[in-house]
């Protein structure tokens, strides 16, 4: 058990280990194969999800158009689409967090980046994985179901008609807080330490947050929160309107978790008063 000592020179003990933060560069990471394979978890996981939630999204557009004589109230609806995109998290990130982390998306992986929880290296080809797993996702839903990708757009972000771009920004930024804030505290090694006996206690709080968030913005942008699952896609779709308004969810999600990530680490751990009380106590023994 740890022992720290407090600001008056008491003893106070604590059952976790805070990690120390992680290099910027870490070059042997580049030697080690289980970097490699976080890697390849990082692909499938951000491939499997896209896939999944792609084609529940194009599904639910078949069943429901009006085109076809469509009952709007068949299908899945809104809720089933946000229960295949928090579900979907939830599952892959209980498979891979003892791999990679269980990321799955760019902007959680810009936030622990900021925390110093993973390396600048880490960190750019993690995103590299999840975009081209996101790419290879969406491919497979347009291989699977071409005869409808294109009529429903391939389950594009873009822009409600109605919204400026200002509220979709807003909607996106607000959103990826949420997502990333949510994986700040479910992964917090204190938590960890308390609720160690929960195996699944981290990924079910991500996966709800998830759920939570495409309730309240699909019918803005459809929510992306996932620069990975915007740009797949976009890429795989390659229309004019898909490409038009991207700019957002990219944007949108690292600011949130740029937020996320200064509001979990500086004010809820305190990181702030920890480092003034450290500076306090180096120049009163000096």
């Amino acid at each position: 058990m740890a022992k720290n000592v407090g600001s008056e020179g008491s003893f106070t003990t604590k059952d976790y280990q805070d990690p120390p933060p992680a290099p910027l560069i870490d070059p042997a990471e580049l030697t080690q194969w289980s970097f490699y394979r976080a890697l390849i978890a990082e692909f499938i996981a951000t491939l499997l999800f896209l896939y999944i939630t792609v084609l529940t999204v194009i599904g639910y557009k078949s069943e429901s158009d009006p085109a076809k004589n469509a009952d709007p109230c068949s299908g899945v609806g809104i809720l089933g689409i946000a229960w295949a995109f928090g579900g979907m998290i939830f599952i892959l990130v209980y498979c891979t967090a003892g791999i990679s982390g269980g990321h799955i998306n760019p902007a959680v992986t810009f936030g622990l980046f900021l925390a110093r929880k993973v390396s600048l290296i880490r960190a750019v080809m993690y995103m590299v994985a999840q975009c081209l797993g996101a790419i290879c996702g969406v491919g497979l839903v347009k291989a699977f179901q071409s005869a409808y990708y294109h009529r429903y757009d391939g389950g594009a972000n873009m822009l409600s008609d109605g919204y400026s771009k200002s509220v979709g920004l807003s909607a996106e930024i607000i959103g990826t807080f949420v997502l990333v804030y949510t994986v700040f505290s479910a992964t917090d090694p204190k938590r960890n330490a308390r609720d160690s006996h929960v195996p699944v206690l981290a990924p079910l709080p991500i996966g709800f947050a998830v759920f939570m968030v495409h309730l309240a913005t699909i019918p803005i942008t459809g929510t992306g929160i996932n620069p990975a699952r915007s740009l797949g896609a976009a890429v795989i779709f390659n229309q004019d309107k898909a490409w038009k308004d991207h700019w957002i969810f990219w944007v949108g999600p690292f600011i949130g978790a740029a937020i996320a990530a200064f509001y979990h680490q500086f004010i809820l751990r305190a990181g702030a008063a920890k480092a003034l009380g450290s500076f306090r106590s180096s120049t009163s023994q000096a």
